[in-house]
C-alpha cells in the first residue's frame, strides 16, 4: 500500500476527467504532477502541484484549475476537504479511515514499503575497491556502508542488484606491498629491516611475512628482486583481500563479485574497449593544451592517443595511450566499465572517496560513449569521517601503523552503531565520528534512540501480554482499528504512511540517508506518543478494554514493523530490548 501514490492516481483520474469535460485541453502531460506532505502539517495531510505545471501548458490560471479539481476530488469519499492556497497549490484532507488502513497494511503486508519502481533492471553498485595494500580504514568504512545501504535499496525498491568489489591489483602499490611483505619475511627469519622508500610498516604485515615463511622456508632469504617479486604480488594480494573480506564481514559487507584490475592487461580486453571507441570516431593522436594554472617544470606538449570525452560534457579530451605506448591509468577503468556494459547492467553506481571529483565527468563520459547513451552511470563521492575519541582527533591505529581502521571502529562501537552513524549524513558532507556521542543513551544519538523506540514497543507488548491481552500479529491486524482517533495516533499513522513513498525517493535519488532520516523521525513520533501518555492516559497503550489496547498496540506495532524494514536496509539489527 503506497497512499500517497493512491491519492496521485486519483488526481490524474480526476484530471483526465477535466480533460473529457473540456475543462483541460487534450494532450496534457501529467508526469510532473506530484503528491506529497505539506510543508507545514496545519496546511492539510497532502497537497499537490497539479494546477502550478499544468497552468502553463493549458493556458490557465493556476486557481481556476485548482478550484476545479478540488471540486472533482471530492467526490471521492477519501477526501475529506479540498482547499486552494496561494496561487494555486491545492491541499487535501483524508478520511481518518485512510491513516487507520495504513496500520493494518504494515501489519498484515510483509511487504509493505517495498516498490516495482526497478522493474527488475539490473544496476551494479560497485563500492569499496581500496588497495589491497592493507586493512580498511575509516574512510574506507564510510563507503562500505553507503554501498551496502543503497544496494539494498535499490534491492528493496525493486531492481536487480549486483554488489561488486574492483580489486586494484595491477599498478605499482602492489609492487611495494609485495617488497614490505619481503621485509617482514626477512623479519621472520631474525633479520633486522628498515622500511624505507615509501613500503608498509604496519604490523598487519607481520602474520603475512610468517605466513610465507612457513610457505618457502629459506628459498627467497637474500635473494634478488626478480626471484620473488612476481610471486609476492600474488601471495601479498590474496593475504590482504582475504583480510578485507573479513573487515568486509565484520561490518556485515558481502559482495557478489570481486573484479581484479590485473585481469584486463595481456587479455587484449583494455584494447577491445578502446577499439570500441575507435571505431565510433572517439580516438585519435593528438597534443592536449598545457594544464590550467601553474604549468608542471616537466610539462611538455606531446602527443598521446586521446579519447574525445568532451563530445560527451568532459572538460577536456583524455589520454588513454602514452607516447611510448603504455596505457594511462584512465585506459583499464574505461575497460572496467566496458566490462560491465557487456555483462548487461542497465545502470552503474561507483561508490568513491572525495578525492576522486576529478574522475566523475571523464568516466561518465566513457560510459556514455560506450553503451552509445543507454546505460548510466552515477558517481557518489563519499568526503572524509572525523573520527573523535575524548573530544580529541582519532588517527592511529597500532595495527595499520597511521591510520584508523576498520576493524578498529567495528571493535569500539559495534558494527550496527557503525553502519547508522556512517548513515547520519548525506555521503557528500563531511561526518564526525565522536566514539563518545554515539554510545551515549540520549536523543541526541540517532541509533540509540531509534533502537530506543523499537525496544519499547517490545516492552509494551510484553506487559499487554502480561496482563492478559492478545498481541499476536494476527489479532493486531484484526483489531478496531477505528478506535485510533485522537490527533496524535493519527499523526502517528500518517508518519506510518510516508514510508513507501520514501522508499521510492530515496531510490531514485540514490541517498539511503534520507532512510535512517526517516526513522530518526518516526522513533520521534513513537517517543512523543508514549510520553503523552504519562498525562493523558487516553493516548496510554495499555487500557482496561482489551479491544482499545489491541487498538493502540497495533499501532506502535506497525511502528516497530517498519523500523525493522527500515533497519534491514541500513544492515541494522532492530532491538527488541535495551542493555
Amino acid at each position: 500500500m503506497n497512499l500517497f501514490a493512491d491519492i496521485r492516481a486519483l488526481v490524474v483520474t480526476s484530471l483526465e476527467g477535466m480533460v473529457q469535460a473540456g475543462v483541460l485541453a487534450e494532450g496534457l502531460s501529467f508526469d510532473n504532477v506530484t503528491v506529497e506532505p505539506p510543508r507545514d502539517a496545519s496546511h492539510g495531510d497532502m497537497a499537490t502541484n497539479a494546477a502550478m505545471v499544468l497552468a502553463k501548458p493549458s493556458k490557465m490560471k493556476p486557481r481556476d484549475i485548482a478550484d476545479a479539481l478540488a471540486a472533482a476530488l471530492l467526490n471521492d469519499p477519501r477526501i475529506e476537504a479540498a482547499d486552494v492556497a496561494g496561487p494555486g497549490f491545492l491541499n487535501l484532507r483524508l478520511s481518518k479511515s485512510l491513516w487507520q488502513g495504513v496500520v493494518k497494511s504494515a501489519l498484515v503486508d510483509a511487504q509493505f514499503g517495498q516498490s516495482n519502481l526497478g522493474g527488475g533492471k539490473k544496476i551494479n553498485v560497485e563500492y569499496v575497491s581500496a588497495n589491497p595494500t592493507g586493512p580498511l580504514h575509516v574512510g574506507h568504512t564510510r563507503g562500505a556502508v553507503f554501498g551496502d545501504a543503497l544496494a539494498s535499496l535499490l534491492a528493496y525498491a525493486g531492481y536487480d542488484v549486483t554488489r561488486e568489489y574492483y580489486i586494484n591489483d595491477g599498478g605499482g602499490q602492489v609492487d611495494v606491498l609485495a617488497r614490505s611483505v619481503y621485509l617482514r619475511y626477512l623479519e621472520a627469519h631474525g633479520q633486522q629491516v628498515a622500511f624505507e622508500d615509501g613500503t608498509y610498516p604496519g604490523d598487519y604485515l607481520i602474520e603475512v611475512g610468517i605466513a610465507l615463511k612457513d610457505k618457502v622456508g629459506d628459498a627467497y632469504v637474500d635473494q634478488p628482486e626478480e626471484v620473488w617479486l612476481a610471486e609476492l604480488r600474488l601471495f601479498a594480494t590474496d593475504a590482504m583481500m582475504a583480510m578485507i573480506r573479513d573487515d568486509l564481514a565484520a561490518l556485515g559487507v558481502s559482495m557478489d563479485v570481486f573484479f581484479s584490475e590485473k585481469s584486463l592487461y595481456g587479455t587484449g580486453r583494455i584494447e577491445d574497449a578502446i577499439e570500441d571507441l575507435r571505431s565510433k570516431g572517439l580516438i585519435y593522436t593528438g597534443t592536449l593544451e598545457p594544464p590550467k594554472g601553474k604549468l608542471p617544470e616537466d610539462w611538455e606538449p606531446r602527443e598521446q592517443t586521446l579519447f574525445k570525452s568532451t563530445d560527451y560534457g568532459d572538460d577536456v579530451d583524455r589520454p588513454v595511450q602514452k607516447s611510448d605506448g603504455a596505457w594511462t591509468y584512465f585506459a583499464p577503468d574505461i575497460a572496467y566499465h566496458y566490462d560491465k556494459i557487456t555483462r548487461g547492467f542497465d545502470g552503474l553506481i561507483d561508490v568513491l572517496g572525495a578525492d576522486h571529483g576529478g574522475y566523475v565527468k571523464r568516466m561518465k563520459a566513457a560510459v556514455s560513449a560506450l553503451s552509445d547513451t543507454q546505460v548510466a552511470l552515477d558517481i557518489k563521492l563519499c568526503q572524509l569521517v572525523k573520527l573523535m575519541k575524548n573530544g580529541e582527533p582519532f588517527k592511529m591505529s597500532k595495527r595499520a601503523g597511521t591510520f584508523v581502521t576498520l576493524a578498529d571502529v567495528v571493535e569500539m562501537v559495534g558494527p550496527d552503531v557503525t553502519r547508522f552513524v556512517m548513515l547520519t549524513r548525506k555521503n557528500d558532507a563531511p561526518l564526525d565520528f565522536d566514539i563518545d556521542k554515539v554510545t551515549e543513551q540520549s536523543k541526541d544519538n540517532p541509533v540509540w534512540y531509534v533502537q530506543y523506540a523499537s525496544a519499547r514497543v517490545h516492552q509494551v507488548m510484553r506487559k499487554a501480554a502480561e496482563a492478559g491481552i492478545a498481541v499476536d500479529d494476527a489479532t493486531l491486524a484484526g483489531a478496531d482499528l477505528s478506535l485510533l482517533d485522537h490527533a496524535a495516533e493519527i499523526a502517528m499513522a500518517q508518519k506510518l504512511a510516508e514510508w513507501p513513498r520514501l522508499v521510492e525517493v530515496a531510490a531514485r535519488t540514490h541517498e539511503p540517508h534520507r532512510v535512517a532520516f526517516y526513522l530518526y523521525d518516526l522513533a520521534s513520533e513513537m517517543h512523543s506518543l508514549y510520553n503523552r501518555g504519562n498525562d493523558d492516559h487516553s493516548l496510554r497503550f495499555i487500557q482496561d478494554d482489551a479491544a482499545v489496547s489491541q487498538a493502540k498496540i497495533a499501532l506502535i506495532r506497525a511502528v516497530c514493523v517498519v523500523i525493522s524494514h527500515g533497519l534491514g536496509i541500513l544492515g541494522v539489527t532492530p532491538a527488541t530490548e535495551m542493555r
